[in-house]
């Protein structure tokens, strides 16, 4: 079972595709580039947007950017603004239950928290402590060591030609409204 949905995986993969601040993407670029459902897409950066993690531009050179630098957005900035604040465990007070505490379990029983919750509270903690100490920044470098430069190359050409598709059309719109 997977703690987090793949919304996070989503979002990192695109929001990786602005770092440097060069790239404005809009949603339907970056679900039409990973192959990933567009109207997801559009969710996860209305929820990124409401996390203050992207700034949305409007119009024909509009699209997303990132609100801050990347070195300074981390992966759990990301996890929570697309997942909440979950927690990796639900305690439900099992240790109450046990047949010979009839009525009333004993005070020795219950008191302080369970031992099986603080051992997840404890991990959960570190957790979000390794997620903290990742960034946008590292992610992408870890992709750029490893990626050929013709896939940096070939990546910016087509985000490059579906943007200069984008300028015609709403040029060619603007024509024609401007005839009518």
């Amino acid at each position: 079972m997977a703690l987090y949905s793949v919304s996070v995986e989503y979002g990192l993969h695109c929001l990786l595709h602005l770092v440097g601040g060069v790239l404005k993407a809009t949603s339907l670029d970056l679900a039409e580039f990973q192959g990933i459902s567009p109207t997801y897409t559009a969710k996860l950066f209305t929820q990124l947007k409401i996390a203050g993690l992207v700034v949305a531009h409007e119009g024909a050179h509009g699209g997303f950017c990132l609100a801050r630098p990347a070195s300074e957005i981390t992966v759990l900035d990301v996890v929570e603004a697309l997942e909440g604040h979950k927690p990796l465990f639900q305690c439900r007070e099992v240790r109450r239950n046990c047949a010979l505490f009839e009525d009333e379990p004993p005070l020795w029983a219950v008191k302080g928290p369970c031992g099986i919750h603080a051992v997840m509270l404890e991990a959960e903690q570190s957790m979000k402590r390794s997620l903290a100490r990742h960034t946008l920044a590292d992610i992408a470098q870890r992709v750029a060591d490893k990626a050929p430069i013709a896939f940096v190359r070939d990546a910016t050409a087509w985000f490059s030609d579906r943007k200069s598709k984008a300028k015609n059309r709403a040029s060619l719109l603007k024509s024609k409204k401007e005839i009518a």
